[in-house]
């Protein structure tokens, strides 16, 4: 909380003095992208017409930059279906050259029980471990050869890239199609220590000591979505480093470590990411 929050409030009927939302992500990027320039921003959890929403209330002086920002990102929404109500739009002047913007995010309110029953994925120990190389120049490669694949394939459905990785420090990118077949490759890249106190078992057991024993030729590999893995990419913004945990033919996990950059003492934030892979 304190890595996103100056200050808060938290007032719950629970025991643990929780309360879980979920959230639509487009609406809170719109509200966040508003407070850019803003001089301060604070979120309210309240109800509008019986409906729970978070209130984003920006005091800002820029006179024109958060109402553009709000009409550029109104013209750039994914493709994706918005399962939630749009969220609520006003603007106030408090005093000359200062700005009140409030934007509603629509949310749920979940119940303890419901939170219970949300589980993480249950995936094999990874066969490779290696950190990524900066993740927007890998989603540039990315959607290069999506649109690649796209423009050279009859198909309708939607390109899938091929990763994969070795513990000898390569990754490499592929997309395959009827008449499309490019590769990237990237080495020198790390292969992360594992620590046998976090292991169910001796290290010398382990997969990944079994795929490094067997050499550079020795690849785990998966198969993503192209358009998927590019917004999956997209946390390469947030500027942090990303441990990639390759189970063959089955899952990638990506681990996401943001650094405070205001307190260089205080231990990263991880953004966890599951990305299934499909059948070849």
């Amino acid at each position: 909380m304190d890595f996103i929050f100056d200050s808060y409030h938290i007032q719950s009927a629970e025991s643990s003095n929780t309360i879980n939302l979920e959230l639509p992500l487009q609406p809170l990027q719109r509200a966040l992208r508003s407070a850019l320039n803003s001089i301060s921003a604070s979120l309210r959890l309240t109800k509008r017409d019986g409906l729970p929403i978070l209130s984003m209330t920006i005091t800002t002086t820029t006179t024109n930059a958060s109402s553009a920002a709000a009409r550029r990102d109104a013209s750039t929404e994914d493709e994706e279906e918005d399962v939630f109500r749009p969220e609520h739009l006003e603007t106030s002047l408090r005093r000359e050259h200062e700005k009140i913007i409030t934007q509603d995010i629509p949310v749920r309110v979940l119940h303890p029980e419901t939170v219970e029953m949300i589980m993480q994925p249950k995936i094999r120990e990874p066969d490779v471990h290696i950190q990524l190389p900066p993740l927007l120049q890998l989603k540039a490669i990315s959607d290069r050869f999506t649109k690649l694949a796209s423009a050279s394939s009859t198909s309708a459905k939607s390109p899938k890239l091929e990763l994969s990785a070795n513990m000898h420090g390569s990754l490499r990118l592929r997309i395959a199609t009827e008449t499309t077949d490019i590769c990237s490759l990237w080495s020198g890249l790390e292969n992360p220590e594992l620590d046998p106190a976090q292991l169910d078992r001796p290290l010398g057991e382990h997969p990944s000591t079994k795929f490094r024993n067997e050499g550079p030729d020795r690849w785990a590999t998966v198969r993503v979505d192209g358009k998927d893995w590019s917004r999956v990419l997209s946390v390469g913004r947030l500027d942090g480093r990303v441990i990639a945990c390759f189970a063959d033919d089955h899952a990638l996990i990506l681990y996401v470590y943001v650094p405070h950059f205001d307190d260089a003492s205080a231990e990263d934030c991880v953004v966890t990411y599951y990305v299934q892979s499909f059948s070849a």
